[in-house]
């Protein structure tokens, strides 16, 4: 699977996000020039799919991760309101139940991967059991690197298993967090979405930037690449990233399976 994309994280890259543009808005001037764009790539996604889920052949597994308020919701729900929901799935990972945590802490994921022909989505993975635990010091910086190893060889027995894996850093800077989440203040129909935990973890940002840093430098590789996305403006992360999965899924280049009956034969 080749890519190109000014926001892949070539195998081997040390990253520093503090050096990645979060407002970068590529080519597009605003978001109305971009609309007829993101219209176009639902079109192709949906046709896309069709033929995905009808090879059943490949999975496509997409990681979504980012900070608080980065987006993730919002990308699911305007990147793939085309998508035949029946052949596509979210999954969220928080924090782990009685029972998984008695479990590795792949246990619970491996669960939730696509089978063939499906779309599955991860709003939030399997990375959040190595990010909050590094950042607040609950694992050691070893186990730490032992997990990301775990899970370049859990991904990579995926992907020789017929899954697809994209992964995508939401990247907005802390201002336009802090934008975000005034706005959830000020708008009354907005409170639900506060939590006390997003807010006592935003006093972490540079912890937590600092875990993403290690982890986007040690888990990006061909056959599961990471993309940091700009995302400071919503309707270009959507672009970029829609843009992004149908290269990828057009790569694939599936074909519809041959028909078990001759319907020119039928007779209603």
């Amino acid at each position: 699977m080749k890519i190109k994309s000014p926001y892949l994280i070539k195998p081997g890259a040390h990253v520093k996000l503090a050096k990645k543009p979060t407002s970068d808005t590529g080519d597009y001037k605003s978001q109305e020039a971009a609309a007829a764009a993101l219209v176009k790539h639902r079109t192709q996604l949906a046709d896309l799919q069709d033929t995905f889920y009808a090879s059943q052949s490949k999975s496509l597994l997409i990681v979504l991760q980012g900070m608080d308020t980065a987006g993730k919701d919002g990308t699911i729900s305007h990147i793939f309101s085309g998508i035949n929901p029946q052949g596509c799935d979210v999954a969220a990972f928080k924090v782990p139940t009685p029972i998984e945590a008695r479990h590795d802490f792949l246990w619970r994921v491996h669960a939730q991967v696509p089978p063939r022909g499906m779309i599955n989505i991860f709003n939030r993975s399997h990375y959040e059991d190595v990010l909050s635990p590094s950042v607040h010091k609950l694992i050691s910086p070893e186990v730490m690197r032992r997990r990301l190893e775990n899970i370049n060889s859990f991904e990579s027995m995926l992907v020789d298993n017929d899954v697809l894996i994209l992964k995508f850093y939401l990247h907005i800077s802390r201002k336009e967090q802090t934008s975000r989440l005034q706005s959830r203040i000020d708008d009354k129909q907005k409170h639900w979405k506060l939590s006390e935990a997003d807010l006592h973890e935003r006093k972490f940002w540079p912890q937590y930037i600092d875990a993403y840093d290690t982890i986007l430098s040690k888990t990006s590789h061909k056959h599961a690449p990471w993309f940091v996305i700009p995302a400071d403006h919503k309707w270009y992360r959507n672009i970029a990233i829609s843009r992004i999965l149908v290269d990828a899924m057009q790569s694939l280049k599936l074909k519809f399976p041959e028909p078990t009956l001759d319907a020119s034969k039928i007779k209603l």
